[in-house]
């Protein structure tokens, strides 16, 4: 077998604060993808199916699923299953995807507290009335969201990307974009999925709601202070569960 997945994959995992069981799990399942047992498209077998062959509990093997879909290695489809969506060639001809490989939770804080004090900044200067429009349209989005986690992240990162692009620097843009992805393969991912309750997803609602609201009116200060408050939740979460 190639030796080359379990080391990738090592390197995902340990950006995630995950058992040493779903570890185990999410190394064969991803050596398995990437050695095409399972190509492009293929639907993976069920969790009961898996938890049985790999002698593990379902939820471990849930968790492993969960690792892998927020990579983009598969997709799941409600009520149909997990289908696999990794392809080798995009992965190893992007130095992006390399690096977010690197990136541990804290590099990842890291840097989003030097770019998006930043880049908020610039968004309240620079947003158009159309973007103020569209970014209330995702701040909508955000709030009908109740228990879906990762519906939940999906959204958090649209809000944010449309921040990122109000600033009308595509280069700054393009580095929140690269932080973004390593995101989905650091810690949070994962551990939303198990932190996240709906008491916490109306915290975070209610924290964007101001923000939006900061950014709208143009308050440069507020808004600046606001994404600072953020991030030092962010760093308590983090330092919660290393």
């Amino acid at each position: 077998m190639n030796d080359n997945p379990p080391t990738i994959t090592s390197q995902i995992i340990a950006s995630h604060s995950v058992g040493a069981t779903v570890q185990v799990v999410l190394d064969r399942l991803f050596a398995q993808i990437k050695n095409e047992e399972y190509p492009l498209g293929t639907r993976l077998p069920s969790e009961r199916a898996l938890a049985a062959e790999l002698g593990v509990a379902r939820n471990t093997v849930r968790e492993a699923l969960d690792v892998l879909e927020a990579r983009d290695v598969i997709n799941r489809r409600p009520g149909s299953g997990s289908f696999v969506t990794y392809q080798s060639e995009a992965e190893t001809e992007s130095p992006e995807i390399a690096v977010a490989f690197e990136t541990s939770p804290l590099d990842h804080l890291v840097v989003r507290g030097i770019l998006e004090p930043e880049m908020v900044r610039l968004a309240v200067i620079n947003m158009t009335p159309r973007d103020i429009s569209d970014l209330e349209r995702l701040m909508s989005e955000i709030e009908g969201v109740r228990t879906d986690v990762l519906e939940f992240i999906k959204c958090e990162e649209n809000f944010y990307r449309k921040i990122a692009t109000g600033t009308r620097n595509p280069l700054l843009a393009s580095c929140y974009n690269l932080a973004i992805e390593s995101c989905r393969t650091s810690f949070r991912t994962t551990l939303l999925r198990r932190h996240l309750t709906p008491k916490r997803i109306l915290d975070y609602q209610q924290r964007y709601n101001v923000l939006f609201n900061a950014i709208a009116s143009r308050d440069v200060e507020r808004a600046v202070e606001l994404i600072k408050l953020h991030l030092i939740e962010e760093q308590k979460l983090l330092l919660q569960n290393l």
